[in-house]
């Protein structure tokens, strides 16, 4: 008669063990829904940041061109051009430390602005990324540059009234 392999039996013990997953398809659910859930959802909330920047940053490049051109002259260009900024600042909730503005006139070597140019405006900012602390310099680091551009034509009268 043969005797029973001792190995066989705790083998055949385990493999029946393994075998009974009641429960577990619960517990797989939640851990993977976990572990798909989190990076999704810092990735929506990274991408909304960031696309609600670039359309503050296209709107104060819009307003500002706009703003300078319809001025009736240099100082109220500048009083606008800051006054509009500010309001799009705010109103997009961009850090005021991190918008750039540039102006440039075409044709090249024209004074800015002028009667008859073309003024290009260029707002620029840093997007940091949600729940990044500020330590080490991180903020700086991982922060998506967001920029836009808009150019209006001056009037030929601009400054002549």
């Amino acid at each position: 008669m043969r005797r029973p392999n001792r190995w066989a039996e705790r083998l055949s013990r385990v493999s029946r063990v393994l075998a009974d997953d009641a429960g577990n398809a619960a517990l797989e659910f939640i851990a993977v829904g976990l572990l798909l859930l989190v990076p999704l959802t810092y990735l929506v909330l990274s991408l909304g940041m960031i696309q609600g920047q670039s359309l503050g940053a296209e709107a104060g490049a819009r307003h500002v061109a706009r703003a300078l051109a319809t001025a009736p002259d240099a100082a109220t260009a500048a009083q606008r051009a800051d006054a509009v900024l500010r309001s799009v600042v705010e109103e997009y909730d961009i850090d005021p430390s991190r918008v750039r503005l540039q102006l440039a006139c075409r044709p090249a070597g024209t004074a800015c602005p002028a009667a008859g140019a073309t003024l290009v405006v260029t707002v620029s900012t840093q997007v940091t990324l949600p729940f990044v602390p500020p330590v080490l310099g991180l903020e700086r680091i991982v922060s998506v540059p967001v920029s836009a551009s808009a150019a209006q034509k001056v009037s030929r009268f601009w400054g002549a009234g």
